[in-house]
């Protein structure tokens, strides 16, 4: 959208927020002068210095650009600076809030639910964490050695035991080392990850859903990354498996700030037993007042919370609901599509290696031919260098060798599992990236050529 058109939408909106308030007598907030402007052309040089991150060439790291209603409704919103714990901070905002956590638990086919919106991924998965540790006090926390390692650092802060499953060579959680483990009676919570954040990986819930019925344990599943995915069309028969396992599970953690087009930050976690809030009550003599309905902050961890973040979530899904088939689930699919699709010229160009399956989401990785882990790591390094002078942003990631095919490196020893290299990694989260793959190859191409020219095309 252009810069005029959006700041007239909001120009609009916040007369029409500011007329609700018209009945009070005149406060003029401080004005802007020319020491402001001033100020405010050096943050945007400042600014300057970031890589272009809502451009498709950007195609690294997990950054997506907020929709533009999204950031109009946050910056409607920050100018009442709304307040999501208590009714007395966000009277508008909490209702906005609830009713969007309910269309992300409608989405999952939960039909009740307790949760709410959080500053990130990192404290929703502590608060599941909690009440797993509340529930089965003193007993592990398992997860793959592919899981996020905030689950460790999570642990370590609640004192629970922490246990890690190795993976298998698609990067998805080992069933019989989980198994092993579930058989010592020690574990209490399993978490299952949706989507890794090095290489998109889906774990097997489905299956781990039946391990449950024999060992009794709680299933946490951080879908962070990939929860929204539930809604695409085009998933691999095993992966859909997963994911319409969701509702089977404990607790899931989903950040809309991630697929779900929203500013940072904006996580949440959902709880399929409402009754879970009896862990989070408290008493606070001044907070609760003004409202008995609920108040979120009696069912957080969290106090102080952005109501602007809800606000933006709600207003996104109005214009995008969460429905399947509709323009917010194809574009998931258009970036799973990408994904497919660059797999699929890497695995035919002679200048790369490739893992042997394609990719589960829209995370693809690749490293690049040479004798030996070593060689094809500092190749890595200097593609993803030169690319970046042609405008192509990609990542790198430090990743096991047994994700390759047999043989990838002939000087490696087979048996040598725990070998690391250094790949070339790519997040196509942004739906047009797959209208720009075209352009993103001819860059990784050239490249690839310009660095390993002992290579033919």
């Amino acid at each position: 959208m252009p810069a005029d058109d959006f700041l007239k939408l909001l120009d609009a909106a916040q007369q029409h927020l500011d007329e609700g308030f018209a009945h009070l007598p005149a406060n003029p907030a401080p004005p802007l002068d020319e020491s402001a402007s001033a100020i405010l052309h050096q943050v945007a040089g400042r600014l300057q210095d970031n890589y272009p991150y809502a451009h498709p060439l950007y195609a690294g790291q997990m950054l997506k650009p907020p929709h533009p209603i999204a950031r109009a409704a946050y910056a409607l919103a920050m100018s009442v600076n709304p307040n999501n714990h208590a009714l007395d901070g966000g009277r508008a905002s909490s209702a906005m809030e609830i009713e969007a956590v309910a269309a992300l638990a409608k989405m999952f086919h939960w039909p009740q639910h307790l949760g709410h919106l959080s500053s990130g991924g990192t404290f929703a998965n502590l608060e599941a964490l909690w009440v797993a540790g509340q529930l089965a006090p003193g007993k592990a926390i398992a997860a793959s050695d592919q899981a996020h390692y905030t689950h460790s650092r999570i642990s370590s802060v609640l004192g629970l035991p922490f246990l890690t499953t190795p993976s298998d060579e698609r990067g998805r959680m080992d069933l019989h080392a989980l198994e092993r483990l579930l058989e010592t009676q020690n574990i209490g919570t399993v978490v299952v990850t949706l989507g890794t954040t090095a290489i998109g990986s889906v774990d097997p819930l489905d299956q781990v859903l039946a391990l449950q019925k024999k060992f009794n344990f709680r299933i946490h599943v951080d879908a962070a990354y990939g929860g929204y995915f539930t809604l695409a069309s085009n998933l691999s028969p095993e992966t859909r498996a997963a994911f319409d396992a969701i509702p089977h599970a404990d607790s899931i953690v989903i950040d809309p700030h991630k697929h779900g087009l929203q500013p940072y930050g904006c996580g949440s976690i959902l709880f399929r037993d409402p009754a879970v809030g009896r862990f989070y009550k408290h008493d606070s003599p001044y907070t609760y007042f003004s409202s008995k309905d609920l108040h979120l902050g009696e069912i957080s961890l969290e106090c102080s919370r952005a109501g602007a973040s809800a606000v933006a979530l709600w207003a996104t899904q109005q214009l995008l609901p969460y429905t399947p088939g509709g323009a917010f689930a194809q574009g998931l699919e258009a970036s799973h599509t990408a994904a497919l699709e660059l797999h699929r010229r890497l695995t035919e160009s002679t200048h790369f290696h490739t893992p042997s399956s394609p990719p589960q989401l829209d995370i693809v990785f690749w490293a690049v031919n040479a004798p030996t882990p070593e060689a094809s790591s500092a190749l890595a390094q200097s593609i993803f260098d030169e690319a970046a002078k042609n405008d192509l942003h990609l990542a790198l990631a430090k990743l096991p060798v047994r994700f390759f095919p047999h043989n990838t490196w002939q000087d490696t020893p087979p048996n040598d599992t725990e070998d690391k290299v250094i790949c070339l990694r790519s997040v196509l989260m942004k739906p047009e990236h797959l209208l720009w793959l075209d352009h993103l190859w001819k860059r990784l191409q050239a490249a690839a050529v310009h660095q390993v020219p002992s290579i033919p095309r």
